[in-house]
């Protein structure tokens, strides 16, 4: 049987704000636990929500980027469940009235077509603490710094259909909210999260299969990986006569296998109410378009500029705007050395291979974008060849020195004398008379891979230091002259 699968995100964006969604806490990671909460965030008796504007703020400007309904009217629900790390017994959500509604965003694929995913809704919620359970034997520790931090949670429709499209609507959401700056988006600290729903169908039906939820995923390789393990069970449990629970199940990046945590609760299972603490929010048209006029370039109106002010090609604009730091990198990079396909090559090339390799981000690379630019100078202005920069760019990510001083160091400054480079082809022309005669007597449609031969000896003579481009036209000056 032929199978469709279906997907749906749920992404927890923790927006970036001073303090926390109803307390004066402040908000931050690594602080040591339990010491960034108040008697609000507890839930204690007596002590009163007051809900941070400027969460309602970033949360309008997310809406009005992804061109969505905004709710004039939203407001506060609280959603019953009791769990260790949700003191209060509940956690302040939105149900019925979201702060955004309706909207969109566009993905591109690797085959450079795109395709619309629907936004159902964002709306505004706090996080629970965490559970700890490495330095506890036996027991749970639970810190309470992350409880009331404010999130967004972000809701996708039902569009994608492969895991591939829901990694690229997961980095395409990371780059608005970022762009924005409404969010650090720093998934290995919990910044930015997403469940995903997942199901599978026979292609041609039109009623969607039994989904499970995979939670709390914090990497762009665990979504596509644990996406790809829960399809295959599916399928396999469905073929082999079984029968997919509704259920929310965990991703074990350790072992590479999802398992069933818990029955998958209905929206009727958590009691939702309005908060009989908060009054409904309520803002008009000028306050959003006061927001909208402050919205920064997003990521596509970046790409499309790469395309015409830099005239790059489609896939290496969207590579480079995929995230706005790798876009501001691009753009300081090319400043320094003023040739914009220059600089897109070596970015997505060689500094995307050692970032890979390494697995580092882009915000820490060991190579400045300063000192990228100033080697891509230095390729420029024949100071040095491209295999020599590669050398110049490794002794970079290792931190011996910089540009000049290695390629000082190293010896790699080219050639670039005429004279000097008429001397070594001369005596390489001089000591190769056979293949000097196999030359001459070729056809000129084959002299241009026996040069080949005479540029390896010159190379090899100068120990790899004479200007290649030199090299070339000298050689074949002087060979075709001799036919």
């Amino acid at each position: 049987m032929s199978w469709e699968i279906v997907i749906g995100l749920e992404i927890h964006v923790q927006l970036a704000t001073q303090s926390k969604l109803f307390s004066g806490a402040k908000v931050g990671f690594g602080a040591e636990p339990n010491t960034q909460t108040t008697l609000v965030d507890l839930g204690m008796p007596g002590a009163l929500p007051v809900f941070n504007e400027e969460a309602l703020r970033l949360a309008v400007m997310f809406g009005t980027a992804i061109d969505a309904e905004i709710g004039k009217r939203s407001v506060f629900a609280r959603k019953n469940y009791f769990y260790p790390d949700l003191p209060k017994g509940y956690q302040t959500s939105q149900m019925d009235d979201p702060i955004v509604g309706e909207g969109h965003i566009d993905i591109q694929m690797e085959d450079g077509t795109s395709k619309r995913i629907g936004v159902t809704r964002a709306h505004l919620e706090e996080d629970a603490g965490k559970s700890l359970h490495e330095d506890f034997d036996g027991m749970t520790g639970i810190d309470l710094n992350r409880s009331s931090t404010p999130l967004l949670e972000i809701v996708s429709e039902p569009d994608m259909r492969s895991a591939k499209e829901a990694v690229a609507y997961m980095r395409k959401m990371h780059a608005i909210v970022t762009t924005l700056g409404i969010s650090d988006g720093n998934m290995a600290e919990g910044s930015m999260r997403c469940d995903a729903n997942v199901s599978v169908r026979p292609k041609g039906q039109e009623t969607l299969g039994t989904r499970a939820e995979l939670k709390n995923i914090n990497s762009f390789r665990f979504i596509e990986r644990a996406i790809n393990l829960e399809v295959q069970r599916q399928i396999d449990l469905i073929e082999d006569g079984g029968k997919v629970l509704q259920e929310t199940r965990l991703y074990d990046a350790e072992n590479n296998e999802t398992r069933s945590m818990r029955s998958k609760e209905e929206a009727n299972d958590y009691r939702y109410f309005p908060c009989p603490d908060l009054l409904p929010v309520i803002i008009d048209d000028d306050y959003i378009d006061s927001i909208r006029r402050t919205l920064p370039e997003l990521p596509d109106q970046r790409r499309q500029r790469f395309i015409n002010d830099y005239h790059l090609s489609e896939y290496d604009a969207g590579v480079l705007s995929s995230s706005r730091t790798m876009a501001d990198y691009f753009e300081a990079v090319q400043a320094a050395c003023e040739d914009a396909k220059l600089s897109a090559n070596w970015v997505t090339g060689e500094l995307a291979k050692y970032l890979n390799t390494n697995g580092v981000e882009i915000e820490v690379s060991p190579v400045s974008a300063a000192q990228l630019g100033l080697l891509l100078t230095r390729i420029k202005d024949d100071t040095i060849s491209g295999k020599g920069a590669k050398t110049v760019f490794d002794e970079l990510w290792n931190d011996q020195g910089e540009v000049d001083a290695i390629i000082d160091n190293k010896g790699l400054k080219q050639v670039s004398d005429m004279g000097a480079i008429e001397g070594m082809v001369d005596a390489v022309i001089a000591n190769s008379p056979q293949q000097v005669k196999q030359y001459t007597e070729a056809e000129e449609a084959k002299r241009g891979k026996m040069l080949g031969y005479f540029m390896g000896q010159v190379m090899k003579a100068s120990k790899g230091a004479a200007n290649p481009g030199q090299v070339n036209g000298i050689l074949k000056k002087k060979l075709d002259a001799m036919c």
